[in-house]
């Protein structure tokens, strides 16, 4: 008789452990959304390589954020050569500078590149969007650079 009244007993104990444990293991309510990792797409805007001083045509930035890879090279005949080319600024030899301007006033926005000698690098120019140009400044090195703006993410 003892066993019984027990078995209901571990009946019913036996169906609320099952039910705790399906709940358990079950989907949850409430999931928290898991983020996508964010990235910046940058367009390019234009190129341009050469030796001594340029400006650039205009160009316009619908965001402002603009991103700068930049070269410079010693020209072939190496750090020894003197002889000004017919394209140098009046800089110290091996110097290069690079500036954004408004194509609208003129005005200088902002400075993005000032190097001596060989190297490379990225700058970045962070204004409002605007129509710019950029002004390179150089004395016997060669450059490139490419201006590529930010547009979003995906």
């Amino acid at each position: 008789m003892v066993i019984e009244r027990a078995a209901p007993r571990l009946l019913a104990v036996g169906l609320i452990i099952a039910a705790l444990a399906s709940c358990a293991c079950g989907p949850r309510a409430n999931p928290k959304p898991q983020t996508a990792a964010r990235a910046v797409v940058w367009r390019p805007l234009g190129s341009w390589s050469g030796r001594g001083s340029l400006q650039t045509e205009s160009f316009t930035s619908e965001t402002g954020a603009l991103r700068v890879r930049w070269e410079t090279t010693l020209p072939s005949g190496g750090p020894e050569r003197t002889a000004l080319h017919k394209d140098d600024a009046p800089l110290a030899p091996g110097q290069f500078r690079l500036n954004a301007h408004s194509a609208i006033s003129g005005r200088l926005l902002q400075p993005v590149v000032e190097q001596a000698g060989a190297g490379s690098g990225i700058g970045y120019v962070q204004q409002d969007p605007h129509v710019f140009y950029v002004v390179v400044e150089s004395n016997q090195l060669n450059w490139i650079f490419t201006v590529e703006e930010a547009i979003g993410y995906p």
